[in-house]
Protein backbone atom coordinates (compact mmCIF):
# COMPACT_ATOMS: atom_id res chain seq x y z
CA UNK A 1 0.00 0.00 0.00
CA UNK A 2 1.05 3.29 -0.82
CA UNK A 3 -0.03 6.17 0.81
CA UNK A 4 0.51 10.13 -0.13
CA UNK A 5 -0.04 12.75 2.34
CA UNK A 6 -0.92 16.29 1.23
CA UNK A 7 -2.48 19.39 2.06
CA UNK A 8 0.24 20.89 5.10
CA UNK A 9 1.02 24.66 5.29
CA UNK A 10 1.24 27.63 7.05
CA UNK A 11 -1.99 28.65 9.17
CA UNK A 12 -2.75 31.28 12.06
CA UNK A 13 -4.54 30.56 15.03
CA UNK A 14 -8.01 29.73 15.11
CA UNK A 15 -7.75 28.89 11.16
CA UNK A 16 -8.37 25.36 9.03
CA UNK A 17 -6.50 23.22 7.13
CA UNK A 18 -7.69 20.02 5.56
CA UNK A 19 -5.31 17.21 4.95
CA UNK A 20 -5.96 14.72 2.54
CA UNK A 21 -4.48 11.33 2.11
CA UNK A 22 -4.20 9.29 -1.17
CA UNK A 23 -3.87 5.45 -0.85
CA UNK A 24 -3.10 2.83 -3.62
CA UNK A 25 -2.11 -0.74 -3.71
CA UNK A 26 -4.61 -2.39 -1.98
CA UNK A 27 -8.28 -2.04 -1.51
CA UNK A 28 -9.00 1.13 0.24
CA UNK A 29 -12.12 0.27 1.98
CA UNK A 30 -10.68 -2.99 3.69
CA UNK A 31 -8.11 -0.36 5.72
CA UNK A 32 -8.68 1.53 8.62
CA UNK A 33 -7.06 4.67 8.44
CA UNK A 34 -5.43 6.90 11.46
CA UNK A 35 -3.99 10.23 11.60
CA UNK A 36 -0.62 10.84 13.60
CA UNK A 37 1.59 13.82 14.53
CA UNK A 38 5.25 14.33 15.32
CA UNK A 39 6.79 17.32 17.01
CA UNK A 40 10.47 18.29 16.72
CA UNK A 41 11.90 16.22 20.19
CA UNK A 42 8.91 14.53 20.56
CA UNK A 43 7.02 10.54 19.91
CA UNK A 44 4.97 10.44 16.99
CA UNK A 45 1.34 10.33 18.52
CA UNK A 46 -1.86 9.37 17.38
CA UNK A 47 -4.49 11.88 16.01
CA UNK A 48 -7.62 10.18 14.98
CA UNK A 49 -8.76 6.78 13.41
CA UNK A 50 -11.76 5.95 11.23
CA UNK A 51 -12.87 2.25 10.68
CA UNK A 52 -12.60 0.53 7.19
CA UNK A 53 -16.24 1.57 6.41
CA UNK A 54 -16.47 4.81 7.77
CA UNK A 55 -18.73 3.40 10.39
CA UNK A 56 -16.99 4.70 13.48
CA UNK A 57 -14.31 7.14 14.27
CA UNK A 58 -12.28 8.03 17.52
CA UNK A 59 -9.88 10.98 17.95
CA UNK A 60 -6.99 11.90 21.06
CA UNK A 61 -8.36 13.81 23.35
CA UNK A 62 -6.30 16.88 22.28
CA UNK A 63 -8.25 17.29 18.92
CA UNK A 64 -11.50 15.75 19.94
CA UNK A 65 -14.32 18.89 18.85
CA UNK A 66 -11.87 20.61 16.54
CA UNK A 67 -10.26 17.63 14.44
CA UNK A 68 -12.77 15.57 11.61
CA UNK A 69 -11.80 12.50 10.24
CA UNK A 70 -13.68 11.31 7.31
CA UNK A 71 -12.72 8.67 4.28
CA UNK A 72 -14.20 8.50 0.63
CA UNK A 73 -13.88 5.15 -0.40
CA UNK A 74 -14.32 5.53 -3.88
CA UNK A 75 -11.94 7.78 -4.19
CA UNK A 76 -9.73 5.77 -2.06
CA UNK A 77 -8.93 8.91 -0.09
CA UNK A 78 -9.37 9.94 3.99
CA UNK A 79 -9.17 13.58 5.25
CA UNK A 80 -8.27 15.24 8.00
CA UNK A 81 -10.53 18.73 8.30
CA UNK A 82 -8.44 20.46 11.04
CA UNK A 83 -10.49 23.35 12.95
CA UNK A 84 -9.65 25.82 15.68
CA UNK A 85 -6.00 25.49 15.39
CA UNK A 86 -3.28 25.99 17.79
CA UNK A 87 0.14 26.83 17.53
CA UNK A 88 0.49 23.11 19.64
CA UNK A 89 -0.88 21.40 16.87
CA UNK A 90 2.17 22.15 15.14
CA UNK A 91 3.71 18.73 13.49
CA UNK A 92 4.42 16.81 10.73
CA UNK A 93 1.20 14.93 10.55
CA UNK A 94 1.37 11.23 9.32
CA UNK A 95 -1.68 9.10 7.55
CA UNK A 96 -1.52 5.78 8.28
CA UNK A 97 -3.24 2.24 7.37
CA UNK A 98 -3.69 -0.65 8.86
CA UNK A 99 -5.18 -4.11 7.10
CA UNK A 100 -7.49 -5.35 10.56
CA UNK A 101 -10.41 -3.67 8.68
CA UNK A 102 -12.53 -3.97 12.12
CA UNK A 103 -9.94 -2.55 14.66
CA UNK A 104 -9.84 1.13 15.53
CA UNK A 105 -6.52 1.28 16.84
CA UNK A 106 -4.59 4.05 18.61
CA UNK A 107 -1.29 2.86 18.74
CA UNK A 108 1.78 2.99 16.31
CA UNK A 109 2.47 -0.42 16.35
CA UNK A 110 -1.23 -1.44 14.77
CA UNK A 111 -0.02 0.35 11.51
CA UNK A 112 1.25 -1.81 9.31
CA UNK A 113 1.75 1.02 5.99
CA UNK A 114 2.84 4.68 6.68
CA UNK A 115 2.97 7.73 4.62
CA UNK A 116 5.28 10.53 3.72
CA UNK A 117 3.66 13.10 6.54
CA UNK A 118 2.83 16.53 5.53
CA UNK A 119 4.27 19.37 7.68
CA UNK A 120 1.27 22.11 9.40
CA UNK A 121 2.43 25.03 11.15
CA UNK A 122 0.24 27.01 13.28
CA UNK A 123 1.42 31.05 14.23
CA UNK A 124 0.23 32.44 17.29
Amino acid sequence: VQLQASGGGLVQAGGSLRLSCAASGRTFSTLAMGWFRQSPGKEREFVAVIHSSGSSTYYADSVKGRFTISRDNAKNTVYLQMNSLKPEDTAVYYCAADRSPLRVGVRRQQYDYWGQGTQVTVSS
